[in-house]
C-alpha cells in the first residue's frame, strides 16, 4: 500500500523530526504514487483505489483527495485502520511502539474521524482476543 514512497526522497522518509511543510505537501503525494504503480497489477482488483485512497479520513480530512465517509473505497477503509495499528505498534525512529491499550484507545477516540466505525470494534477485538499478535508471528 505504500509502495509510492518509492517516489519520495530519503530526506524526507527517514526525517527524524517534524516535517516542514513542504516536506509535507511532499510526502502526501505518496498515496497517489501507489495508485499510480498498481494501476496495472489486475491480480486483485481494486487495489489501485484501494492504495491510492488509504490516508482519506472519514470525517473528509484526510489526504490526497478529501474523500469523505462512504465514498471512500472500502478495502481502502480497511487498510486505514490496518495501517494506523501497525504505525502505532511498531517503533519509529521518532517513538517506541505504542501500548495496547493506547492503541484500543486511538481507534475509540478516532472512530468516526479518522476511521469508518464499522471497522474499528473489528480491530479492537482482533487485539484484545490476540489475533493480531498471533498473525505477527507468522510473519
Amino acid at each position: 500500500h505504500d509502495i509510492g514512497k518509492i517516489g519520495i526522497p530519503d530526506s524526507i522518509l527517514n526525517k527524524p523530526g517534524k516535517l516542514s511543510d513542504e516536506e509535507w505537501e511532499i510526502m502526501k503525494q505518496h498515496p497517489t504514487y501507489s495508485g499510480d504503480i498498481l494501476e496495472e497489477f489486475t491480480t486483485i482488483p481494486e487495489m489501485s483505489e484501494a492504495v491510492r485512497y488509504h490516508h482519506e479520513w472519514f470525517d473528509g480530512n484526510g489526504y490526497p483527495y478529501g474523500l469523505k465517509g462512504y465514498d471512500i473505497p472500502f478495502i481502502a477503509r480497511i487498510i486505514s485502520v490496518a495501517d494506523s495499528f501497525d504505525t502505532m505498534n511498531t517503533k519509529r525512529v521518532y517513538r517506541n511502539p505504542l501500548e495496547k491499550q493506547e492503541i484500543i484507545n486511538q481507534l475509540k477516540n478516532n472512530s468516526g474521524i479518522q476511521f469508518d466505525p464499522e471497522i474499528i470494534p473489528y480491530m479492537v477485538g482482533m487485539i484484545t482476543d490476540g489475533t493480531v499478535d498471533r498473525l505477527a508471528n507468522l510473519v
